[in-house]
């Protein structure tokens, strides 16, 4: 059975300008800029949700969108609250791993 990942630490670093995601207590940190994460939201309002296709506007979100708060969602995932009023979407341990823009992640997608 695949054990889910689940971060050592979770933050929001600058003021929510990114949050910081420490997954391991030793190793592995990715640091998320908020307008990154807000845009991958996958919310009904944000992504349709037969199909999956996006249907936010990039351009109606702020280039300093920031996270107001975070909260965690039972043991698999967390919610944030946006600057530009957005409150619905969560976001999967499993989904956070796989958009991370670290190095050594980064380079695990291309290999595949």
């Amino acid at each position: 059975m695949k054990q889910m990942p689940v971060p050592y630490a979770i933050r929001r670093m600058d003021d929510g300008a990114r949050i910081r995601i420490e997954w391991e207590e030793n190793g592995h940190t990715a640091d998320y800029p908020a307008r990154d994460l807000r845009l991958a939201c996958r919310c009904a309002s944000c992504q349709e949700e037969m199909s999956g296709r996006p249907i936010l506007d990039p351009a109606t979100v702020s280039t300093d969108v920031r996270a107001l708060e975070l909260k965690l969602v039972g043991g698999y995932a967390v919610h944030f609250s946006w600057s530009d009023g957005h409150t619905t979407g969560i976001y999967p341990w499993e989904y956070l791993l796989a958009i991370c823009s670290c190095p050594e992640c980064t380079a695990r997608r291309s290999s595949l």
